[in-house]
């Protein structure tokens, strides 16, 4: 195979058997999800910089964006450094930074619903982080300390990762404080937050199976799906059987709901 005729899904596969088995199983999930988004068949040289950024930018929203694009720019370097594309497109991989605005009247928190699972790996996120505190000061300290360099890139970091991790404490505590937790049990008549939802990819013929959740306990890596994401919009309200779409630069993606668990 060429390798200007090389589709994205082949160089998908190279890609995740380059790594090691422990990785491969974490990066697969988000790699075929960017793969299916443009199409298997596409020729991975007609991947462009806008296509890249597009992508990016409807991640936009979850707090785990970041995470779950981390895949699919190794995936991308990788393309570069075997020749498959011209230029890295990873750069274009970019989620756009949104001032906050200091206002005397703060805009009332939006409730949402939150699993109990949900909830407590929230809570127990938010505890690491403001035990995390009294390190990240200390780390400050130790660099601050240092007079060799003109420009101290080691404090630079670390105070970057404080900011990180403070506006992550912020957005946590509010969340957990605004939060409604789904105790009850979840019905399986329609597709719900908290429910497990067994999908067929009626387009590759490809069993999937996800848990809705919020989009601050969206985690590829455990099989969770934003409510707010084009796929958890269009499963919201559905029963099983039903056959739902989402657009995509392909065309259309067909899902049919094959079952519903709580």
């Amino acid at each position: 195979m060429k390798e200007e005729n090389l589709t994205l899904a082949e160089a998908a596969v190279q890609f995740l058997a380059s790594l090691p088995p422990e990785q491969r199983e974490e990066t697969r999930q988000e790699v075929n999800r960017f793969v299916r988004w443009f199409g298997k068949d596409l020729a991975i040289q007609q991947l462009s910089a806008h296509d890249v950024a597009n992508y990016a930018e409807r991640m936009e929203g979850s707090p785990n964006a970041a995470k779950m694009l981390e895949p699919i720019k190794a995936f991308l370097s990788y393309a570069k450094k075997k020749g498959f594309t011209l230029t890295n497109l990873g750069v274009n991989l970019k989620l756009k930074k949104t001032a906050t605005k200091h206002t005397s009247h703060r805009k009332k928190a939006e409730r949402v619903a939150l699993t109990a699972q949900g909830y407590q790996e929230l809570k127990a996120e938010l505890s690491a982080l403001e035990a995390e505190r009294g390190k990240i000061a200390e780390e400050i300290h130790k660099a601050a300390a240092d007079k060799d360099f003109r420009e101290n890139a080691p404090l630079d970091a670390i105070k970057d990762h404080q900011g990180q991790v403070e506006a992550r404490i912020r957005e946590l505590a509010e969340i957990l404080k605004s939060n409604v937790v789904t105790a009850k049990e979840v019905a399986t008549a329609k597709v719900e937050i908290g429910c497990t939802v067994v999908l067929r990819d009626l387009l590759y013929n490809e069993e999937l199976r996800y848990t809705l959740v919020h989009p601050s306990e969206a985690d590829p890596a455990k099989g969770t799906l934003s409510v707010a994401s084009p796929l958890g919009k269009a499963l919201l309200g559905k029963e099983k059987g039903a056959e739902v779409e989402v657009t995509a630069p392909m065309g259309k993606l067909p899902y049919r709901i094959e079952g519903i668990e709580s």
